[in-house]
Formats: structure tokens, sequence, C-alpha cells
């Protein structure tokens, strides 16, 4: 090890970076972050915490306006757009602060070097700072941490207009007056809410027949017309055919059946998705292999290189936060203790922070069906869940998809408040084995949003029930009640 000056270098310092380095540093590994910005990426600068922060402070305005439906009078709330993103900001410094900046990592023992980083070859790396100074470092392991950045389609003209990514929406002072949004996937669907209840008219465009295609269309759907309450238009099936400008604002032609529609606003925020940043890595002198999405990783996230991982959006395969972190301990336990962990795949849970949210966990029900599976749906509504009554949530849906007998999990989605937080559970219980049968035989407090996910799992007790057995019972031992009615499949007790 001594002929490297390094045990483990970690190229980015996002949260894939922050927690690679992190766990390395506490495994004893002599570590490097190399970072060419600031510290806490996309999820503390541009993702997760300045949009949930937007999210919040949209909500506090919408209930505020909402008071009346708890029999409260609230005085007129006056919105001030340069506060709101003040405070926007402010938070994403106090998490800086808190979790990501450098000395904390430095405490730690690890090096944190301002820069870009591109391969020399396997083992080492140049760095170039700010002002062009270069250096070279070697590492025995190296973990490839960069991330992704917002992907905007070739669209006919977007180079002539002053467009919106997650990249530049949160340092804007003055909200617009109307704004269209390319995408319905997760950043589209949240800044259209958040948007609305700020007091901007939102225009949604998307290819697809509707909102975030990965999730239980029954449940899209309810938050889809839940958002059009909330003043959200939308046109899907329909393609962006070119953008231009129009006075200080712009002009977007869309497509849809063959005829053009035009339409105008202030801004344009494109939620097209994300691209790997590979581009200045010049992995080919590394003779790491890329694809499309990313660089190429296995389930322990190692390249084709033996020695170098990939962790995090930059592998293309799962851009959530909670995956960066995932992957990091995977590729951290493989590469320095040589403990054999692999991606859990078939647990990754994700959730969309509108109001409600929605979460999922395991397969779909799409993909059950399509595999062939035999399993049993599960509902339960939030309109029977008491502290969802009392707080005035009951907006929302709980689907399970488990065996009928055995009452194994493959998967959940969740539409409600709190839906985030209940995701969890089956989570939890997927990864352990823990069957509905386990689930509804647990005790959970009340009122709370969680008694309604074991409630949900009451469902299987109720339809494993048969009249044929009821009978039995109540002749065994001489009962006289009526018997419930079985013949409704989507009976829900």
């Amino acid at each position: 090890m001594a002929k490297f000056e390094y045990d483990a270098l970690v190229i980015g310092g996002g949260a894939a970076g922050l927690t690679t380095a992190g766990i390395a540093a506490n495994f004893g590994a002599k570590t490097m972050i190399i970072e060419k910005d600031k510290l806490g990426g996309d999820c503390t600068w541009t993702g997760c915490v300045p949009s949930k922060t937007l999210l919040k402070a949209a909500s506090v305005m919408h209930n505020a306006k909402q008071a009346e439906k708890y029999g409260l009078t609230a005085e007129t709330v006056e919105l001030d757009a340069a506060s709101v993103m003040e405070h926007v900001d402010r938070v994403r410094l106090d998490v800086y602060e808190e979790a990501d900046d450098p000395k904390i990592f430095q405490e730690m023992g690890i090096d944190v070097v301002e820069g870009t980083a591109s391969f020399i070859d396997d083992h080492s790396v140049r760095i170039t700072d700010s002002k062009g100074l270069q250096r070279e470092v070697s590492s025995k392991y190296i973990f490839i941490c960069t991330g992704a950045r917002a992907f905007v389609p070739p669209v006919d003209g977007i180079d002539t207009i002053d467009y919106l990514t997650n990249e530049s929406l949160f340092e804007i002072e003055d909200l617009p007056d109307k704004l269209i949004i390319v995408g319905g996937g997760p950043i589209g669907t949240e800044m259209s809410q958040a948007f609305v209840r700020l007091g901007s008219e939102v225009v949604v465009i998307d290819m697809m027949p509707g909102i975030l295609s990965n999730d239980d269309p029954e449940l899209t759907s309810i938050l889809k017309d839940r958002l059009e309450e909330e003043g959200v238009t939308y046109h899907f099936n329909s393609s962006l055919k070119n953008v231009s400008r129009s006075g200080s604002g712009v002009m977007v032609t869309i497509t849809r059946d063959g005829e053009e529609l035009k339409l105008e606003a202030d801004k344009i925020l494109m939620a097209t998705g994300r691209k790997a940043n590979i581009d200045s890595l010049q992995t080919d002198a590394a003779g790491i292999k890329t694809e499309r999405a990313g660089i190429t990783v296995d389930d322990k996230c190692r390249t084709n290189i033996k020695h170098i991982y990939a962790v995090g959006d930059v592998t293309g395969r799962y851009q959530f936060t909670h995956m960066c972190e995932h992957m990091a301990k995977v590729a951290t336990s493989n590469a320095l203790i040589k403990i054999p962990m692999k991606i859990d795949k078939k647990h990754v849970p994700w959730v969309t922070y509108t109001e409600p949210e929605l979460g999922h966990v395991g397969a779909t029900e799409k993909e059950l069906r399509k595999a062939g599976e035999t399993f049993e749906v599960y509902k339960f509504p939030f309109s029977k869940i008491d502290r969802a009554i009392t707080d005035g949530n009951t907006t929302g849906l709980i689907k399970v998809y488990a065996k009928k007998w055995s009452g194994k999990i493959l998967g959940a989605s969740i539409l409600g408040a709190h839906a985030g937080e209940m995701i969890s559970q089956y989570a939890l219980a997927m990864r352990n084995g823990v069957s509905l049968r386990d689930f509804a035989d647990t005790i959970h407090p009340y009122p709370s949003y969680g008694l309604g996910a074991r409630r949900a799992a009451d469902q299987w007790y109720i339809r494993n029930q048969s009249e044929t057995l009821v009978k039995w019972i109540k002749r065994f031992f001489g009962y006289r009640g009526e018997i419930p009615d079985y013949s409704d499949p989507d009976r829900i007790v």
C-alpha cells in the first residue's frame, strides 16, 4: 500500500461522496475527497433540501388559506417572494454548516481538495483547481461519486431562451406569474404544486399520458386530480416542438395528435431528467466502461476495473439520496474490508413529496402482473384512518401486494399524508421477512398514520376468512350473529 498516497480517493463531494469518505475514514483508510464546487452536492444545493423547503413554505401558505376548514379565522397571508427564496437559501446554508462543511470531514482525518479530477491511469488522477493549477495523486482504491446534472433535450430554440432547471430554480428572486414545467416526473410534480400554491399559474407538459409514470396509476390519477383542483393545468401526450423568446418571457409550441398549440409564460422549468457527470473524468485513461446512463457497475458497485467503484447518481441506476448512502456502504464494505455486500434491489423505496405524498417500495403491481406472479392486492383508504380524519388529510389510499396464504409482502404503494414515513414500515417489513400477519399482529399507537399501515395489513386476515369457516365456527360454538357478506372481494374492514 505504501506505493500509493491514499487508501481511498473519493471523486465528488455530494451525498454519495461524503458518505463514502466518512465510512472509509471510519475503517481507518487514508482518504481524500475531491470536489469541484461546494460539498453537499445536488441534495444540499439544488435538489432535496431547497425543493422540500420551498414545498414547506408553499404548504404553510396553502394551509393558512384553508384555515376556515379547521374552524379558524386567519388574517390574509401576503407573499414576499424574495423572503421565501431567502428562507430557502438560509436552510441550505444551515444544512451545509451542520453536515457538509469541509471542517467536519477534515476533523475526521479526511483531506478535502477543491478541483476537477480526471484519470491519468487506473490508480492516479490529475486535480485541476479553479486557477488552473494541477497536482497528481494516487490511491489503492478509487470511488467515483460525481453525481448527475439536469438533462435538457435538444429542443429547437432552447439555446435562445433563459430556461430554468433544478440547478437554477432556487436562485430566482421573483416568482413567475406564469410558469411552464416540461416533465411530469417527481421534480416537475413537486414544483408544480409548490408554485401554484405560491400564486403562479402553472402548466405542465409531458409526453406520457399522466404524471409519475413509475408509480401506481390508480394513485397518480388521484394525485393529478388533487393538483388540478389546486390549479395546475396539464397537457399530456404532448411533445415540445420549439421554444422562443416572447417579450421578457417565453413562447412554447407543443404538438398533440398532429395539432399544434402555443403557450406563453414568464419562465419555463425543464424537468426532463438527469445526466451522469462523467465528461471531465477521462474514464478511457483508466479503462473504465461507461454506458449512456453513466458508469457501468455490478451489484457490488464495482466497475470493470476491480479497484475502482462508482456510487450514486453517476451510475444512472438509482437517483435517490438514500440509495447513494446505501451504495456507499456496499462499495466501501466490498473494497476496504472485503465484506461481501450487494445492492438491495428488491427493497428500494421512493417518495414524491407533494401533499398528499406518494411513496412506493418493492415491486409494482404492473411488474408483478408482467412477471406472472400470483398475488393479492390489499387496500385501505385514508378516509378510514382516524388520525387522517382529525387532521383533514383523508385523500389517499394504501395498496399492498402480497401472497394470499403466506402474507409475504411483494410491494406497497401509498398515497397520503406522511406516506414517506409509512412506506418505511413496509420497507423494513419486506427486508426482514415480516409477513402481513406479523404486521397485523404488531401493536401500533392510536391515533397514528402508522396504524393505517397496520390496518391495511389487517385486510389479509379479512380476505383469508371464508364464509364456510365462519359458518362452522358459528355452528360449533352456538353463536347467533349474522354472517358477514363475503361476496364483495373489495370489502374493507
